[in-house]
């Protein structure tokens, strides 16, 4: 689903090169595609104040102090990971809360990112009306959520357990798709909530249906685990860790490399023209904007 011709621009050619760096550790690519296509939604000007509304650990704050000079939020229920994430952008503004009652005034905010956070809240209108309310007049909302009718291999136990009529995996902690979320989307189902909260939608797109099978699992159900324990030595940080990137020499003798390298060579099916004639996708994406008046 595309509803429009593309109301972005192209990243700068300095701003793909920086994000190359920061994601070079990463090994979900749709992680590495989102966090490309928000920040063409943002469009971060110098100036800006942006709110990473349910930032976690701080890794698109830290993306969005790098890209430009303005003043960036990082705001999250989680207080240690807040902490994680100030070590790595000494510029940014962390602060702690409850998504559905904020504590920012009206209109604070040019921009706001929500990625991967409002398949996480029962009341999503309630939340949607508070980025409303904080948002200024012409200000850009940019949102990420999985997608209702994600591909097989994705998380094949999930896709087959559901459509046998099973109840989501949603704590295993094993990388379901479902991990601690009340819903996932169709995408006109996401365009009609974030209307219904008086936000005009100027693009919806679906992104990711070719991977390697059971990437979830592996990324999130084995390797965050790994790297969040401290038990992986240093050398083997500098190469995995989503947050140090810039750290990692990209040396093709390295094994985390290897396999990346290997993810994303499957990954690039994705940029296929007859991708966008397929059903089943990782993820849903919307960039919408607070009406003038």
């Amino acid at each position: 689903m595309n509803m429009t011709e593309q109301p972005y621009a192209p990243l700068a050619p300095r701003d793909a090169a920086l994000m190359d760096t920061m994601l070079r550790n990463e090994a979900d690519p749709a992680y590495s595609r989102r966090a490309r296509r928000l920040m063409q939604y943002l469009d971060l000007q110098d100036g800006d104040t942006v709110l990473d509304c349910g930032c976690g650990y701080g890794f698109y704050t830290q993306m969005i102090d790098k890209l430009r000079d303005l003043r960036v939020v990082g705001f999250d229920e989680a207080f240690d990971r807040l902490l994680v994430g100030q070590e790595h952008a000494n510029r940014a503004t962390f602060v702690r809360g409850d998504g559905q009652g904020m504590p920012f005034a009206d209109n604070s905010f040019d921009k706001i990112l929500l990625s991967e956070v409002l398949e996480h809240i029962p009341d999503q209108q309630a939340a949607l009306h508070e980025l409303r309310r904080i948002l200024k007049p012409g200000g850009i909302l940019a949102i990420s959520v999985p997608h209702a009718n994600y591909p097989l291999w994705w998380d094949p136990a999930s896709w087959i357990w559901t459509r046998l009529g099973g109840k989501p995996f949603t704590h295993t902690k094993f990388g379901s798709i479902w991990e601690n979320h009340v819903r996932l989307y169709e995408p006109a189902e996401l365009v009609r909530q974030v209307r219904m909260a008086d936000f005009e939608v100027e693009c919806c797109e679906e992104a990711t249906h070719y991977a390697i099978p059971m990437t979830p699992y592996v990324v999130y159900g084995i390797g965050k685990p790994l790297i969040e324990s401290g038990i992986l030595p240093e050398s083997w940080m500098k190469s995995a860790d989503r947050m140090r990137g810039d750290q990692n020499q990209g040396s093709k003798l390295n094994p985390l490399n290897i396999a990346r390298g290997i993810i994303n060579y499957v990954d690039q099916l994705n940029e296929s023209p007859e991708t966008l004639d397929k059903r089943s996708f990782v993820n849903v994406f919307v960039k919408a904007r607070k009406p003038l008046s």
